[in-house]
């Protein structure tokens, strides 16, 4: 492969989507810093695996896929890992009272602490189908999972989450 193609290609994978797998990171382990590092991690392992990567997926789920490894390559190497509420993407509005964006970043906060405590599998289906707002077919690719799976462990998922807010003391009417 041209190195030069092969650069320029990585480059502009960066400029699309290094937000993204960024904050996808950034969900799975809540530290800033360490999400910067993984993203670059993730692309420099893009860059030297660019010539396995076939095209049969989008480039997007290639992605995202070599950054779940990277991310549980580093997550098997450090523990506890713990997420923060500015992870979460949704940020409060500027039409927001004070008290609202106290209510909304406390509610957050709950959000992630007890899907923290759910198994790793529930994690990354909740945050790439529900946070991520991800195709059925885009997290299949990335989890390497079948349809049927994605489908069957986000309802567990969902429902364990569930239960461990109530569990936690949250009481909220989506629930």
């Amino acid at each position: 492969m041209d190195e030069e193609l092969r650069q320029q290609r990585v480059h502009e994978w960066y400029q699309l989507y290094s937000d993204e797998i960024y904050r996808y990171i950034l969900f799975m382990i809540g530290d800033h810093d360490q999400a910067k590092d993984l993203t670059q991690d993730t692309y420099l392992k893009a860059y030297h695996s660019y010539d396995q990567f076939l095209g049969i997926t989008s480039d997007k789920n290639w992605l995202y896929r070599l950054a779940r490894n990277v991310t549980i390559d580093y997550i098997r190497k450090r523990k506890p890992i713990r997420f923060m509420m500015e992870s979460f993407g949704t940020y409060p509005s500027k039409d927001n009272t004070p008290e609202e964006v106290i209510e909304m970043g406390e509610k957050v906060e709950e959000l992630y602490r007890c899907l923290k405590k759910l198994k790793r599998s529930y994690q990354e289906v909740i945050i790439l189908r529900k946070i991520k707002e991800l195709s059925i077919s885009e997290t299949t690719e990335i989890l390497g999972w079948n349809e049927q799976k994605v489908k069957n462990t986000l309802l567990r998922a969902l429902s364990a989450l569930k239960q461990q807010m109530l569990k936690e003391g949250y009481q909220h009417e989506t629930l």
